[in-house]
């Protein structure tokens, strides 16, 4: 599975970006996607997954009721809606693939199988 992000920019807080990562490659639709990002200096970090095999989505607390991850099977394509950004919020953002199916295990960037090549976010103040 390859995956491409697309989708980041620079914005200003309040703003909203939607992500996107187009992945290629067969049973597109029996991977958890998800999204982490990595600030300058930081590690990666978990931002959202959307399970494959229960459709359940999990967020990090700190985008919980702001961020949206959504997938269309269709196109091979994983979203996330981002509103209400913050200057916190800048970072490349990762998506990435992972067979596993079970959300307790999905916050873990070990649990990733593919990884996508990031896309920059940069939000202002």
């Amino acid at each position: 599975v390859q995956l491409q992000a697309s989708g980041g920019g620079l914005v200003q807080a309040g703003d909203s970006l939607r992500l996107s990562c187009a992945a290629s490659g067969r049973a597109f639709g029996s991977y958890s996607m998800g999204w982490f990002r990595q600030a300058p200096g930081m590690e990666r970090e978990f931002v959202a997954v959307n399970t494959w095999s229960s459709g359940v989505t999990t967020y990090a607390d700190s985008v919980k009721g702001r961020f949206t991850i959504s997938r269309d099977n269709a196109k091979n394509t994983v979203y996330l809606q981002m509103n209400s950004l913050k200057p916190e919020d800048t970072a490349v953002y990762y998506c990435a693939a992972s067979s596993q199916r079970l959300p307790g295990f999905l916050r873990s960037s070990r649990s990733y199988d593919y990884w996508g090549q990031g896309t920059l976010v940069t939000v202002s103040s």
